[in-house]
C-alpha cells in the first residue's frame, strides 16, 4: 500500500482517505440530503478494511452529527484510522451556521470534536474557512497552542488563499491545506497548489469528483430526485448550461475506466492525484457500494496519454 508523507508531519497517509461531508445527514444547511448511519459506518469499515488509513470530517456536517458517526465507526479498531477534523463554523440555537475563529471559540470547538469521535488527541486539525478573516490570526494562533499541548498532533488549513497563508505562516508553520480541486474546479491550479508544492505543505483535497458528478453514477434522473435541501439543487454545476458538459465528462471518465475495469470515479480521482502538489485526496461514500466502487483510486493511475486525452476533451 503506497503511503505519502503528509507536509512536515509524522503522518503517513493512503492516497485517498473517507469524507464524512454526507455522513452529517439532512437538517442542516448544506445537507447531502438523508442518509443512513449504518450505510455511513457500513462505508467507512468498507474503506478501513482495504487499507484506507484517514477519515476527514468536521463538526458542522450535520451540526456535529458527522463527528459521532465517526466516533462510532472507529470505535475498537485497531490500529485506529488518522482522524482529521475541523474549527470555525459553529451554529446557534435555531441550526444557523456561524463564522466563528476567537480563541474561547476554537478551544471549545476543539474539546467538543474530541468528545464526539471519542479520541484523546485529533491527528490534524483544521481552519475550515478563513472567516472572519480579520480573526485567522488569532485563530491559528489557538491552533498552535492546541498542538503544543497535545489536543491536537499536526494543524492545517482548508480553503485558504496564498495571502492568507502568507499571514499565518509567521506564527506556526502549515502542515496542510485542503482545497476544492477537480477536473470541473480547477481554480486552485493558479497559485494555492504551486505555492504548497513550493512550501512543503501537504495538500488533501476535496471533491474530486465533483459531489458526485463524475463518479460515473449521476444522471438527469437522479439529480431530479435530490431531497427538496440538497445543497446540490443549488449548485451551478448540476446546472445548465454546466450539467449537460459535466455529464459528457464523466462519460469520457466512464471510457477511459472501463478500458482497466475503473469507475468514471477512479479515474476523476486518479486525474487529482497527478499533480505533484497533492498528497491524497478526500473523497465521499455513502455506503459500502459507493466505498468499494473507489477505492481503486488508492492504486490506479492514468498514463499521460489517457491524461492528454481528457485535456483534449475539456478543450472541445
Amino acid at each position: 500500500m503506497e503511503l505519502r508523507r503528509l507536509g512536515d508531519s509524522d503522518l503517513r497517509i493512503t492516497p485517498i482517505g473517507v469524507g464524512a461531508w454526507a455522513m452529517g445527514g439532512g437538517g442542516w444547511q448544506f445537507t447531502w440530503g438523508p442518509q443512513d448511519d449504518n450505510d455511513s459506518i457500513a462505508a467507512i469499515h468498507t474503506a478501513l478494511d482495504a487499507g484506507v488509513n484517514w477519515i476527514d470530517t468536521a463538526p458542522v456536517y450535520g451540526l456535529g452529527h458527522a463527528e459521532e458517526v465517526v466516533g462510532r465507526a472507529i470505535r475498537g479498531r485497531s490500529p485506529r484510522p488518522y482522524i482529521f477534523t475541523k474549527c470555525a463554523r459553529c451554529w446557534d440555537q435555531n441550526g444557523q451556521i456561524v463564522k466563528r475563529l476567537k480563541r474561547d471559540s476554537v478551544r471549545r470547538e476543539c474539546e467538543d470534536s474530541l468528545r464526539r469521535l471519542q479520541v484523546e488527541v485529533i491527528d490534524l486539525y483544521q481552519i475550515h474557512w478563513p472567516e472572519p478573516e480579520e480573526d485567522i490570526e488569532e485563530g491559528w494562533a489557538t491552533l498552535a497552542e492546541l498542538k503544543r499541548e497535545g489536543k491536537v498532533r499536526w494543524i492545517g488549513v482548508s480553503n485558504f488563499t496564498v495571502e492568507q497563508m502568507e499571514r499565518i505562516r509567521k506564527i506556526a508553520p502549515i502542515t496542510s491545506l485542503q482545497p476544492p480541486y477537480s477536473l470541473i474546479s480547477r481554480k486552485a491550479e493558479e497559485s494555492v497548489l504551486p505555492y504548497a508544492l513550493r512550501n512543503g505543505i501537504g495538500v488533501i483535497v476535496y471533491s474530486p469528483m465533483q459531489n458526485g458528478l463524475l463518479s460515473g453514477g449521476m444522471t438527469r434522473e437522479r439529480i431530479a430526485q435530490f431531497a427538496p435541501d440538497d445543497f446540490r439543487r443549488r449548485s451551478p454545476h448540476f446546472q445548465e448550461p454546466n450539467l449537460t458538459r459535466n455529464l459528457a465528462l464523466a462519460e469520457k471518465l466512464k471510457e477511459i475506466g472501463a478500458r482497466h475495469g475503473r469507475t468514471a470515479g477512479e479515474v476523476a480521482i486518479a486525474w487529482t492525484l497527478r499533480n505533484p502538489a497533492v498528497t491524497g485526496a478526500i473523497v465521499g461514500m455513502r455506503n459500502a457500494a459507493q466505498a468499494a466502487a473507489i477505492l481503486g483510486a488508492m492504486e490506479f493511475r492514468l498514463s499521460d496519454e489517457e491524461a492528454a486525452e481528457i485535456e483534449a476533451f475539456g478543450r472541445q
